[in-house]
């Protein structure tokens, strides 16, 4: 053997090393945040939904109570509302976002000029907070400084417009600033949806004599629904999840009218020194989330195992 040759059997330990070390490696990466997801979210996750059987107050317990706080939340008419409320409230922002946002989608979809700097300003608002949104949208319906201050001074002195001050239309309010936020938002993934249909499908369509809007009812929107669904699941969460516009246009009022699940997760367990009720409510909000979104993604995910059988 020549001097500096290395044998063969050294080289093929050297080449399982390589390779054991590339498999190794990047899990090894990933175990310090599995650890911290397991922890500070599964973990607390499951911590709550524990603290929900309990006869928590003001500081956790380990005492097991049953299903007292459920039954004691359902018998407070502050949960009512904020079932309610978020019933209206979730029907308003999902159904208008969507239809708002599949409108805007189709007509930046005709190759009009400057769909850049449209689809920009349509998507700004989803890159403010959801405390800006709210202020914005407080001092707008603001009755003393906002759009009815200014029509009275254009002269309609009989002109009214406060829904922020109205308990039965507070809600409505909250809705219309959520649905301007995210509206942009569901555009643009319709657009990108729309952007992704071949144009010889169109073609197609118009040469068996289907006008455009007939191409676009029949053909086109149905193809989308991996982009619905994935719209839908966003502002399900989004919608029962709703704190931070609330709390910066009524602060839950007037009274308690435009409290939502959250809202009174938040005041029961952080406010009155109800632990175990707030617990309550969260585990209530995240079975629903899974509720609904986990049937939508078990049919996603059958599709598109089928689409790839064939």
């Amino acid at each position: 053997m020549a001097t500096g040759q290395i044998p063969k059997e050294r080289k093929q330990s050297r080449f399982e090393l390589a390779a054991w070390s590339d498999w190794l490696l990047p899990k090894l990466t990933l175990i310090p945040s599995l650890i911290a997801v397991g922890v500070f979210i599964y973990g607390f996750l499951g911590w709550t939904i524990w603290l929900s059987f309990t006869n928590s107050t003001i500081l956790p317990s380990n005492h097991f109570a049953g299903l007292i706080q459920y039954e004691a939340m359902f018998s407070l008419d502050t949960w009512h509302v904020s079932l309610l409320n978020l019933l209206i409230f979730g029907a308003l922002y999902i159904g208008v976002s969507l239809g708002l946002g599949l409108l805007l989608a189709i007509l930046l979809d005709q190759k009009i000029r400057a769909v850049g700097l449209l689809r920009t300003i349509y998507l700004y608002p989803m890159a403010l907070s959801m405390v800006v949104t709210g202020v914005v949208w407080k001092w707008m319906l603001n009755p003393s400084m906002g759009v009815q201050h200014v029509v009275r001074s254009w002269g309609w002195g009989s002109f009214s417009f406060d829904w922020l001050i109205q308990p039965d239309m507070a809600i409505y309010a909250v809705a219309v600033a959520a649905v301007w936020q995210a509206s942009g938002f569901v555009m643009t993934l319709f657009l990108a949806g729309l952007r992704n249909i071949d144009d010889s499908i169109i073609k197609a369509a118009q040469l068996d004599g289907a006008s455009l809007p007939r191409a676009y009812l029949k053909i086109i929107i149905p193809s989308l629904q991996p982009v619905l669904f994935s719209a839908v699941a966003l502002l399900v969460q989004l919608s029962i999840k709703s704190f931070a516009l609330i709390m910066a246009m009524t602060g839950g009022g007037p009274g308690y009218s435009t409290w939502m699940p959250a809202i009174f997760m938040y005041e029961y367990g952080f406010n009155r020194g109800q632990i175990a009720l707030g617990a309550a409510a969260a585990s209530l909000m995240m079975l629903v989330i899974a509720v609904v979104i986990l049937p939508m993604w078990i049919s996603e995910f059958r599709q598109k195992r089928n689409a790839r059988n064939g």
